[in-house]
């Protein structure tokens, strides 16, 4: 048994399983960022690739470190237009985030309390628009708030508009919270219903017993133990809603500020390769904290 066990911990095929996740990370992660980090110090040139220098061969430390150019991240710190970028990110993705809590946490709860015969298909419903395009759903949205698309149509058939009112929300900061709901809501439900089908009912049971009223059981035995989905779900919308391009630029207005399209305006309109770069380097490291949080929560559950 002892000959087994030692034949097991050195099988290189267990090793192999290991390092695939390293790997994978390695080739398209690590690799891809320090591409990027490498632009974002190199300066703007009218060539192919529109960037210099690029760093054919590190020789001596000195060298090398001449060639590195700050300058990109001095413009960023200094630049109003970028810092107000950052801001607005984090103030939409963090009303979205508590938005989707609010909606998504009344719809987990209800999925997990539901009967065992039907929580399958309410599970379907919830992932049933991920068999439509992303960017169809986005488009859709177009149609239903702009001044004279379907929801106007609708409020003025229940005569709660005349006939001559439109709804003024298209191309606002409300029509993009509208599409971050819409679009991120199942990836807050999935880990919230994770968490809470997963709790014992007996003890709720036991709480109402001792006289525990309804709403004082949820904040000291539901939501305590489900605070892992929580977490999982806010951070899982969080860190791609602060870098969200689609939808600020198909449903929000000019005033509508994000990093997204502040990084797409820079590589395809400016083709400043080295500054967005830079901008894109800065807001990986913003969202390296809630990352690792995200990581040893995980760590935690499992």
């Amino acid at each position: 048994m002892a000959e087994t066990g030692a034949a097991s911990q050195t099988n290189p095929l267990r090793w192999l399983v290991v390092a695939v996740p390293y790997i994978w990370l390695l080739l398209f992660f690590v690799a891809p960022f320090l591409i990027i980090l490498k632009i974002s110090l190199s300066d703007t040139a009218i060539a192919m690739p529109p960037y210099t220098p690029t760093f054919g061969g590190i020789g001596a430390i000195d060298e090398f470190l001449s060639q590195l150019d700050f300058e990109n991240y001095a413009f960023l710190a200094d630049d109003p237009l970028y810092i107000g970028a950052y801001l607005s990110s984090l103030r939409i993705a963090l009303i979205s985030t508590l938005m989707l809590l609010l909606i998504g946490y009344p719809m987990a709860l209800a999925m997990a309390r539901a009967p065992s015969t039907i929580r399958p298909t309410l599970l379907m419903m919830v992932i049933l628009p991920f068999w439509t395009s992303f960017l169809i759903r986005v488009y859709a949205w177009i149609g239903i708030l702009k001044p004279e698309g379907l929801l106007t149509l609708l409020l003025q058939s229940l005569h709660l508009l005349g006939p001559h009112e439109q709804v003024n929300i298209f191309r606002t900061d409300y029509a993009v919270f509208i599409g971050m709901v819409y679009s991120y809501l199942p990836f807050m439900v999935l880990p919230l219903y994770a968490a809470l089908e997963k709790m014992d009912g007996t003890l709720l049971e036991a709480a109402s017993d001792l006289g525990c009223p309804p709403w004082q059981a949820f904040w000291k035995i539901t939501f305590p133990l489900s605070l892992p989905g929580v977490i999982a779900g806010a951070l899982i919308c969080f860190i791609p809603i602060t870098g969200e391009f689609v939808i600020p630029d198909l449903l929000g207005g000019a005033e509508t500020l994000m990093i997204g399209k502040t990084l797409w305006m820079e590589f395809f309109g400016n083709r400043d390769w080295p500054l967005a770069s830079a901008v894109a380097v800065l807001l990986l490291l913003a969202l390296v904290i809630p990352i690792v949080i995200f990581q040893n929560q995980q760590q935690k559950v499992g």
